[in-house]
């Protein structure tokens, strides 16, 4: 089998295709829901914490200096409100996504149960000799 060949066969494979179609619907529904995670959810929790922006908190651990030749050499900072942001990012998309999957589970419909297992044969013959004292 040639290379080609053997590449056309995996790529063409169910899960392959179900794995890209997955990967293209999540990134249309991770842009879906980052909008309403920075345009609904994010201006909420900034009235409820006093307006704080989360994504600009830093501790700055060097001050910004003039070089010696006029330049400025921008400050150091350590970000921690970027991590902060990413945090209530997840937890939001988190929990949107479990809305979404628990409203799918509850839409599907659900199989129908097996039918209960028949009598075995030591049960069967356990009815006949049942039934042959009856008859006595």
């Amino acid at each position: 089998m040639g290379f080609i060949s053997e590449f056309k066969a995996f790529a063409m494979r169910g899960n392959v295709v179900d794995m890209a179609i997955g990967v293209v619907i999540g990134g249309a529904f991770g842009k879906i829901v980052g909008a309403l995670v920075e345009k609904v959810f994010m201006p909420v929790i900034g009235v409820v914490t006093g307006g704080v922006d989360f994504s600009k908190s830093a501790a700055e651990l060097k001050a910004a200096q003039v070089a010696a030749d006029g330049k400025v050499v921008p400050a150091v900072e350590l970000g921690y409100g970027a991590v902060i942001q990413a945090t209530f990012d997840f937890i939001i998309i988190a929990f949107v996504l479990f809305l979404v999957i628990k409203a799918m589970n509850k839409a599907m419909p659900k199989p129908p149960a097996p039918p209960p297992p028949g009598p075995t044969a030591d049960q069967k013959l356990l009815a006949e000799i049942r039934d042959l004292l009856a008859k006595r």
